[in-house]
């Protein structure tokens, strides 16, 4: 009877173990946030053992778009089956708050019988618009992607080399979205969640596809669900994302575009982290030459792509052509 009872507290305890778990799990937290952090000493090799630099010719300019091939797209554009588009952007904010300190401003110049126009203005750079960064957005050391110096950007003419311009002829190829909220059974992520390749895996097994060369990726953490249900927050200094041991997950796939609902990094950084405010950030665009996608809201594609049961899409976008720009506000499509 002893042994019974005793096998019994043991199942119960290990049950509740198991409960508290899922319950972790299940709140978006970060059940590995005891991971250590990427090494600063790591970090630095991979500026040379993962670096794009000179892979598609020392004077290029578009990075990793060059994986995005005429068969690449022909691939994209077969996966259109419904005609169904829906939208990657948040809508233009024009209030000030804590994750938008600079709103767009939109002014109606005229409004008669005759007609009516407006003025749109936005600094769009931070944690509010979506856009598209450049290469000329960010640097290590004064070099930027391929090596081109600081230098080339100037507040008179702008970026010199690696501008926005670059991507003028627009974005066509295949779409891949990466649920983290609806793989860990949330709403949304908590704030500070660090999402890791193991999650990424995890979730091309269950969503059954594999992310490959010329694919742009997105990163769903349920941030815009969360700011509908709690409101604005500092998402710069508190937001879920990828952890920055993701790096060479993202050569070795050969991942042409990332996307996300903030600025890909996770932050608060963790605990004893010295490797810069936005690691991942940085390093895919100036190291790995892949153009970033920020602040995207993938709610409406993440409810979309559930419905079909399909998690890739052909994904079009153009940036402004804006000569000199360092990046550029847009509308990305996902056609299904």
């Amino acid at each position: 009877m002893k042994r019974a009872v005793s096998g019994l507290v043991a199942l119960v305890l290990v049950t509740a173990s198991a409960v508290i778990v899922r319950s972790q799990q299940g709140s978006g937290g970060a059940a590995s946030a005891d991971r250590p952090p990427v090494a600063k000493a790591d970090y630095e090799k991979w500026k040379t053992e993962l670096s794009n630099w000179g892979r598609w010719g020392k004077d290029d300019e578009i990075g990793a778009l060059n994986l995005i091939t005429p068969a690449k797209r022909k691939q994209a554009a077969g996966l259109v089956r419904d005609g169904v588009t829906v939208s990657l952007a948040t809508d233009v904010n024009t209030v000030k708050s804590e994750d938008n300190f600079s709103p767009y401003e939109h002014v109606i110049t005229q409004a008669a019988a005759t007609g009516a126009a407006d003025r749109i203005g936005v600094n769009y750079h931070g944690y509010a618009h979506t856009h598209l960064d450049g290469f000329a957005h960010r640097f290590f050391d004064g070099k930027m992607w391929n090596g081109y110096s600081w230098e080339e950007v100037q507040k008179e003419g702008g970026a010199k080399k690696n501008d926005i311009y670059t991507v003028h002829n627009g974005i066509f190829t295949r779409g891949v979205l990466m649920d983290m909220a609806r793989l860990k059974g949330v709403d949304y992520l908590e704030p500070g969640t660090r999402i890791y390749v193991s999650d990424l895996e995890a979730w091309e097994k269950r969503a059954g596809v594999k992310v490959s060369d010329g694919d742009a990726v997105f990163i769903r953490t349920g941030r815009w669900t969360r700011r509908a249900k709690l409101g604005p927050w500092n998402a710069a200094a508190n937001v879920a994302g990828l952890d920055a041991s993701v790096i060479p997950w993202l050569k070795q796939r050969g991942v042409a575009l990332l996307g996300s609902e903030a600025a890909q990094d996770v932050a608060p950084l963790p605990k004893g982290s010295d490797i810069g405010a936005l690691p991942l950030h940085d390093f895919a665009l100036i190291m790995l030459g892949i153009h970033l996608f920020d602040n995207t809201n993938l709610d409406a594609i993440g409810q979309m792509a559930a419905e079909r049961k399909r998690w890739e899409f052909l994904l079009t976008a153009a940036p402004l052509p804006v000569r000199g720009g360092t990046g550029s506000p847009l509308n990305p499509i996902a056609v299904f």
